[in-house]
């Protein structure tokens, strides 16, 4: 099994085929605040749609507009450029009549602009929304409707694995090696490049580990000293009686929570600390390297939940409406439909990434 490209959850049902973005319209993504701005402080919140830029060339564009450090300019999460995407920026000294020369002089649709005490930073969101059209199916229109809503019952009645999409291993997996050799010593020098490389690393276990989990048939179920996760609250807790929790577990009300291994992760006992363990020995690992490394680690949902999923098909193609939070990515939701694997190279500054 290859984690950058794990199986399908949902196998046994056909797909649709089909390309995703084949225009920036047909990825559409609008992101979910944490909160709302407070109108007073000496930050101005903005809010803004755009096409065919990524997050860190809207920030240097606004730095320069503005005349300000682009260090100084928040936002809560990248996006991606080859899609619709709205999401908010934060700018330093600034009133909310200063955003007029936004939609003036850059090719941006200003929505709003309101004052707010603090900076806004990354993994300050919820979540986002995705409304996505698959285009080019390999089957009628009729026949991908009726394929698409045999796999979105699937999809909300259990959920499906949180897998860390492929873009999040570079072109054909190469962040995967590169990843090992950082936390061997070796790998890139630059801090942030070396960061990005283990972060691929420990995706890449995370997908391992749930393979792992799906292989022996426990996908569906809490183990004993599993770490949990309440799905309302966040709150995380031991499992020790995993009977009494199953129902819990079934009712979407908990998910029990996969390694992102590292010396301070959160660790799991009895026998999910075995599975957990077995990962590490496949690979020939132990938690000290990541100690070594300086990886401090963490804990990640191991299920994602689609409470909102929508389908629907025309003659423009497969049109798949959903929320996903923070860290989720939404092309693993969408290989599930089409059963396909789209070239990782369209995501090379993709920007979907989580903030676990």
């Amino acid at each position: 099994m290859d984690p950058t490209a794990p199986p399908f959850f949902t196998a046994d049902l056909p797909g649709c085929g089909g390309r995703i973005k084949a225009d920036p319209a047909h990825f559409v993504v609008e992101e979910v605040p944490l909160y709302e701005p407070d109108g007073s402080g000496q930050h101005l919140h903005v809010r803004l749609t755009r096409s065919g830029w990524t997050t860190r060339q809207v920030v240097e564009a606004l730095a320069r507009l503005y005349n300000v450090p682009a260090g100084d300019i928040g936002y809560a999460g990248l996006k991606d450029r080859h899609a619709v995407c709205t999401q908010t920026f934060s700018l330093p000294g600034l009133k909310p009549e200063d955003a007029r020369r936004i939609a003036d002089e850059l090719p941006f649709q200003v929505h709003w602009a309101r004052l707010h005490h603090g900076k806004l930073k990354l993994g300050h969101l919820l979540g986002n929304r995705f409304r996505i059209t698959v285009t080019e199916l390999a089957v009628p229109v009729e026949e991908a409707l009726a394929r698409a809503q045999a796999v979105a019952a699937v999809l909300v009645a259990r959920g499906l694995p949180n897998y860390f999409g492929a873009q999040r291993f570079g072109v054909n997996g190469a962040n995967v090696g590169r990843g090992r050799a950082a936390l061997m010593g070796g790998g890139p020098r630059d801090k942030w490049l070396r960061r990005l490389m283990l972060s691929a690393y420990q995706s890449y276990l995370f997908n391992l580990y749930l393979q792992h989990r799906l292989d022996l048939g426990l996908f569906d179920r809490v183990l004993p000293g599993d770490v949990a996760k309440k799905t309302d609250t966040g709150g995380m807790f031991d499992v020790v009686d995993a009977e009494a929790e199953q129902p819990r577990y079934d009712r979407q009300e908990i998910n029990y929570t996969g390694p992102l291994y590292g010396a301070k992760m959160w660790p799991a006992k009895a026998q999910a600390a075995e599975l957990e363990q077995a990962v590490l020995d496949q690979v020939e690992l132990t938690l000290e390297h990541f100690r070594r490394a300086h990886v401090q680690g963490s804990r990640r949902p191991a299920r994602l939940l689609l409470k909102s999923l929508e389908v629907a098909a025309d003659q423009e193609g497969l049109h798949l409406a959903f929320f996903l939070p923070k860290g989720a990515y939404a092309t693993v939701v969408v290989r599930e439909f089409t059963k396909t694997e789209a070239d990782s190279t369209q995501f090379l500054d993709s920007g979907e990434e989580d903030h676990d």
